[in-house]
């Protein structure tokens, strides 16, 4: 089935991170200025194109208006080892990918996005490290990020300081874990329980932000089998 929306490959040479950075944008079918404009950027971006079935989902549900004006903008990575350098906030690369996404990516993408008086709401979405990634970096710059979602994050003493040293309590919040992440493999730091952190990350979240979702998904473990299987309706939660 031919898709209704647009597929954009843009090129960056990025200053900060010294190589060029492939950027996908999925735009929707039609643009409404009647509704404000969301822009979801997405790490792991081939992943959730691929396994997240992202433009397919976009499709279906911007024909039935459960979202409107919503573009879905994908950054992938090399490799696990480049992965970890980029999106953990003590990883090697972190700052500077940090800059390459806020000083190069938003303003390539959003030039190329219809001006629309209602202005615009950004999100960032994450499975496992790129929702630590997700969390940390809307918490961070509240200015510029809006919206959070937040599948199965590794979160760890760094993720915790630096949720509890912020001030932010307008960040739209949607947090799942699954129950059967208890022995997650990792790159770097063998088996790790997610399921623990994330409940205790649920505790500090669900005092500190009103607009605040979280969700246990009893059979899920660390796959997309059940990333993929909620997107659906962490989509329509977020940007109806």
């Amino acid at each position: 089935m031919a898709r209704k929306g647009n597929m954009v490959d843009i090129e960056i040479k990025s200053t900060f991170l010294q190589e060029t950075m492939l950027v996908k944008m999925y735009e929707p079918e039609s643009f409404d200025p009647i509704y404000e404009t969301n822009i979801c950027y997405m790490q792991d971006g081939d992943d959730y194109f691929q396994m997240g079935r992202i433009a397919t989902l976009s499709d279906k549900l911007h024909d039935s208006y459960d979202i409107v004006n919503t573009y879905f903008i994908g950054i992938h990575y090399k490799d696990r080892k480049d992965r970890l350098k980029k999106y953990h906030p003590e990883g090697e690369q972190h700052g500077a990918y940090v800059k390459f996404l806020l000083e190069e990516v938003l303003s390539t993408v959003e030039d190329l996005i219809p001006l629309n008086p209602l202005g615009i709401k950004r999100a960032l979405i994450g499975d496992s490290l790129a929702g630590t990634f997700a969390l940390t970096t809307s918490l961070t710059y509240p200015d510029l990020f809006h919206k959070a979602i937040l599948q199965s994050p590794l979160v760890d003493d760094v993720v915790m300081e630096i949720v509890t040293g912020s001030s932010n309590k307008s960040l739209e919040i949607y947090h799942s874990i699954g129950l059967q992440e208890n022995s997650v493999a990792t790159t770097e730091l063998g088996d790790l329980d997610f399921v623990v952190p994330n409940q205790q990350l649920q505790g500090i979240l669900m005092d500190r932000f009103p607009q605040y979702t979280y969700q246990e998904i009893p059979k899920g473990n660390h796959t997309w089998k059940y990333w993929q299987n909620e997107m659906e309706e962490v989509l329509v939660h977020m940007f109806s």
